[in-house]
């Protein structure tokens, strides 16, 4: 008798134990901002999805499943009129801005300026229900201190502070354009403008928006891949998960099938690539744990 009470007393604390470190999931699909977000959707055209908003224990905000999805079952279908890209800049107020400017604008310029322009606007903004769920800072290298920067891998600080360094000139460089916008602004341009303001559209840009192709466009410069996906950019990163992600010329349409299926409750996940921990770093702001891309850079011509 002892010894049998000794071993299921154990087992039981395995059990407790095992619980204790179950990932815990809470719908955020209540609170007043998704429950916008939802509606702001919902009247663009967006119907029904799998997935809620939650706040994992192990990821933090997150899409939680409602119900099993199985192997080749869509997640997500995002219409167009749902996704936030230049051909929404320029049929904004800034459209004219933009397009009358003595040089082409790039188009993460022009993105960054539509989403400081309109956080600037605040409830006013068409886009407000999605631009306050957007997160108000980002863990990406450029929000990174000196300190922070200076222990780095000396690959990762080289990296680090050209991207520091890009952002940086990118911001410094355009003033004139920023400042031609004030009859737009209901506060002064540098008031609005800020380092930190760009700094947040920009990393709210790279880290979010999905590869989109869009035709080449006479009043922009360069190659123009971005689409910022409401809803959809609350996916989390899986290395080991695998997703069919694009834009679907027929449906008009971001959609997003699983491959592998999820169960219910669990979080859904997608994969941004095959990139190891310093380009998710780098990219994103993140690393993965037991990353099967995971590689050691090693540094030539050092001791």
């Amino acid at each position: 008798m002892g010894g049998r009470s000794h071993r299921a007393g154990r087992a039981a604390r395995k059990r407790r134990q095992k619980r204790g470190n179950a990932v815990r999931s809470a719908s955020l699909s209540h609170q007043s901002p998704y429950v916008k977000l939802m509606k702001f959707l919902h009247q663009r055209g967006f119907t029904s999805t799998p997935l809620q908003p939650a706040l994992f224990t192990d990821t933090s905000r997150g899409l939680q499943t409602l119900w099993s999805i199985k192997p080749g079952d869509m997640i997500i279908s995002l219409p167009e009129s749902c996704l936030l890209t230049t051909t929404t800049v320029l049929n904004s107020y800034l459209g004219p801005f933009i397009k009358s400017w003595r040089c082409r604008l790039s188009p993460l310029l022009v993105l960054c300026v539509f989403l400081v322009c309109e956080r600037h606007r605040g409830e006013a903004s068409d886009w407000f229900p999605y631009i306050s769920v957007l997160p108000n800072t980002y863990t990406c290298p450029v929000y990174f201190s000196d300190d922070v920067v200076d222990v780095l891998p000396a690959a990762v600080r080289r990296r680090a502070e050209e991207q520091k360094e890009a952002v940086r000139h990118m911001h410094s460089s355009n003033w004139d354009f920023f400042r031609s916008l004030q009859l737009v602004l209901s506060q002064p341009v540098e008031d609005v403008f800020t380092y930190e303001a760009f700094r947040w559209a920009w990393c709210s840009v790279n880290t979010r928006s999905v590869f989109m192709s869009h035709p080449s466009n006479h009043f922009l410069s360069g190659q123009d891949n971005y689409a910022l996906a409401p809803f959809l950019d609350l996916l989390n990163h899986q290395p080991s998960v695998q997703v069919k992600a694009s834009f679907n010329d027929q449906t008009r349409c971001y959609e997003i099938r699983s491959v592998s299926g999820t169960k219910r409750y669990r979080q859904a996940f997608i994969n941004y690539g095959c990139h190891d921990n310093q380009r998710l770093l780098l990219e994103y702001g993140f690393v993965s744990t037991d990353n099967p891309h995971s590689v050691v850079y090693v540094e030539t011509g050092t001791p």
